[in-house]
């Protein structure tokens, strides 16, 4: 069944599709995104990667690095707020416009247990809700946060992929260790888990930060959930609009910095949009021929007629 689709990824700084711009997936160029929050350059991977555009690389050197080698997934994006943001109040996670109740599958239920218990103890939110959630503290929900610099502007775009790991970056590092923020990822995300903690960090005006989130679990290309001791299939319950959005935004205020979106496409659909934009192209290039070109057409030794005035009469 799988076979029947193809994976379309968009990027934008709202849930507004008309917003949004094509990922190149597996590629190191990022997509950049502006809004009243924040600038980001954001990248994404998928490993084994069928999609959209046609010609995207399969896979990315990223999943040949030694930290990522399981990954099926990363969405990693270089952050530049435009305000200040108690640490608190940034969220990372999955919503959804309309109820998706009746088309969870089986097993649901189990899955979220074993997420929450053992991959992401932070996560909160209800899939069974009117407009469904899975939101975690950015904090303890990505997988790599390095603090970088006090900057105007984010960074040009360096040839080469970089893979991100915990730290930071010029007195960056003076600021995780005067936060007491603990050096590695693991240890990080256990102790944002205290809410406590969460109110000592700010995410900073001007100050760049680099992170990445991935994992084993998501297959995009299956539409499922591959957890320990148990798999998770979505592709048999899938209708109408099929995606998964992924949105970074603050809490009280519900601004979004971006939002990510892995939908997928039924190759029939995109093939009949295809040959609907070839006939549209034909239809055009017929209605602008210029008058030379179609005089050209005509057999040989036939004339172009043109009607005198008592042809009219």
């Amino acid at each position: 069944m799988a076979d029947q689709y193809l994976l379309r990824v968009t990027a934008g700084p709202s849930y507004d599709l008309t917003t949004h711009q094509a990922v190149f997936v597996n590629t190191p160029y990022p997509t950049h995104i502006s809004s009243s929050v924040c600038n980001t350059d954001l990248r994404v991977r998928v490993q084994n990667y069928r999609g959209l555009p046609h010609d995207s690389p399969s896979t990315s050197p990223y999943f040949s690095h030694a930290h990522h080698i399981h990954d099926q997934y990363s969405i990693a994006f270089n952050l530049l707020p435009k305000k200040s943001i108690s640490g608190s109040q940034l969220l990372l996670g999955n919503d959804f416009e309309q109820p998706i109740r009746d088309r969870l599958p089986p097993g649901t239920g189990t899955a979220l247990k074993i997420v929450e218990w053992g991959i992401d103890p932070g996560l909160d939110g209800d899939l069974y809700a009117d407009k469904p959630h899975l939101y975690g503290n950015a904090l303890s929900s990505l997988n790599i946060i390095r603090v970088g610099e006090k900057v105007e502007a984010l960074p040009k775009h360096e040839e080469g992929e970089e893979v991100v790991e915990e730290g930071g970056d010029g007195d960056g590092v003076e600021w995780r260790h005067e936060h007491t923020i603990p050096e590695t990822a693991n240890a990080r995300k256990k102790y944002f888990l205290t809410q406590s903690h969460l109110e000592q960090w700010t995410w900073e005006e001007g100050r760049i930060y680099k992170a990445d989130f991935f994992n084993p679990y998501l297959d995009f290309n299956q539409f499922a959930l591959k957890l320990p001791g148990f798999s998770l299939s979505i592709l048999p319950y899938l209708g109408g609009e099929d995606y998964l959005r992924y949105v970074l935004k603050i809490k009280d205020t519900d601004e979004v910095l971006f939002v990510v979106v892995f939908a997928l496409v039924k190759k029939a659909d995109l093939a009949d949009d295809v040959e609907e934009e070839d006939e549209e192209e034909d239809e055009k290039e017929h209605q602008e021929k210029p008058r030379e070109e179609k005089d050209a057409d005509r057999h040989e030794g036939e004339k172009s007629f043109e009607p005198r005035a008592d042809d009219l009469d």
